[in-house]
């Protein structure tokens, strides 16, 4: 089961609500209840969310993510739909039963840490576990080992305003963790940061990550940040979600004009993967090494390759074997058995050429994606795909 769902959310500002989402679902535009005096800020939103997965929502100002992510938690009442966590439906407690459910299991970072200047640094980390009511002993220890964790170990007694703003944002970190929440809801909790230190927070999320296996759902107006942190992107524009995929479906399917022109500065070789690129590897038997072999089995291609990869290896990591060797580089299953190869002609292409809408390249070249995954090879038993 899902750990957290959005189900046809609307949030709808202005007069009679319940009637702008009907005109919503009947196809009535967003600018014309705009013109209304009535603003539509998130529209039929709905996704998924499973446990321990990062799940980012992005879109750039005003399109209806900070809205959206308060739905969750119920800090803004949906108009219309419902928020299930655990199976629970949000939407239908009672605004105590909401706030029990908020102090204990769901936890928030917002953009602008919200320390208090009058209390230490391990009370600001102690703040939830105070309002859970939890003991001063526990409170302060659980709150310790919160700071440990982000890196803030010995600065317990120091005061919000002697720290750096990556610092203080480690604070607002470490006050969600404490809790032990099992949903971590991030609000542009990076954006107010210097480039070099935001970089050093999204290295600490990620490490926590390997070791907590929260479930996050994090806000940002960074493509880069998104393609980095999340295990599943949701790209909103004009309050509705225009597509929902991994990093790599993002970048390689783009749902429409307005997600392409989004990816287009994004450093796609460290987004992409080997498995997000690869040829079938039925597309080079029968050519021939830079030796002069001639390739017919995958045993053939195993063997003649310059290097074996996993399907997970970032792009960036192909291009020293690609360029020492005109022999396509193997990818291989969890197995060890060839699923792909990626000729040094293909990944320049996929890297040099952005993708359309419609999951090719300008010049109509198929990128990585599903028409040419592998398939089986005749006479090479070893093929498979994982």
């Amino acid at each position: 089961m899902s750990r957290l769902q959005a189900e046809h959310l609307y949030k709808v500002f202005g007069r009679r609500p319940d009637d702008a989402v009907a005109r919503l679902e009947s196809g009535t535009d967003r600018d014309a209840l705009r013109a209304e005096g009535t603003t539509a800020a998130v529209i039929d939103a709905s996704f998924s969310v499973e446990p321990g997965q990062i799940f980012v929502v992005m879109g750039l100002s005003g399109s209806g993510k900070s809205t959206l992510l308060r739905m969750l938690n119920g800090l803004l009442e949906p108009t219309s739909g419902r928020v299930l966590f655990d199976g629970q439906d949000l939407t239908a407690l009672s605004p105590r039963e909401l706030r029990r459910v908020r102090s204990s299991r769901i936890s928030m970072v917002f953009q602008h840490f919200a320390l208090f200047p009058h209390r230490s640094v391990l009370e600001n980390a102690g703040y939830g576990l105070e309002v859970q009511g939890v003991p001063r002993a526990e409170r302060d220890k659980r709150a310790a080992g919160a700071l440990e964790m982000t890196g803030l170990s010995g600065w317990e007694k120091s005061w919000p305003d002697e720290l750096s703003g990556g610092m203080q944002q480690r604070v607002g970190l470490a006050r969600a963790l404490a809790t032990d929440a099992d949903l971590l809801l991030m609000d542009e909790s990076f954006s107010a940061l210097d480039p070099l230190i935001r970089r050093d927070m999204q290295d600490q999320l990620l490490e926590l990550q390997k070791r907590l296996k929260k479930t996050i759902v994090f806000i940002t107006h960074d493509l880069n940040e998104a393609m980095r942190l999340g295990d599943r992107i949701a790209v909103m524009r004009d309050g509705g979600i225009v597509q929902v995929g991994t990093a790599e479906d993002i970048l390689v399917s783009p749902a429409d004009d307005y997600v392409a022109s989004f990816t287009q500065d994004v450093d796609r070789s460290r987004v992409l993967t080997a498995g997000a690129i690869m040829a079938a590897p039925a597309t080079v038997l029968g050519t021939r090494t830079d030796g002069g072999a001639v390739l017919r089995t995958a045993a053939d291609v195993l063997a003649a390759a310059p290097a074996r990869v996993r399907e997970d290896t970032p792009v960036i990591e192909l291009f020293t074997p690609c360029s020492l060797s005109g022999t396509p580089v193997a990818v291989t299953g969890a197995d060890g058995a060839l699923v792909g190869v990626v000729p040094r002609a293909r990944l320049l292409a996929v890297l040099g050429e952005p993708m359309t809408p419609t999951g090719t390249t300008p010049t109509g070249t198929a990128p990585a994606g599903a028409a040419d995954r592998p398939v089986p090879v005749p006479g090479a038993e070893a093929v498979s795909h994982a």
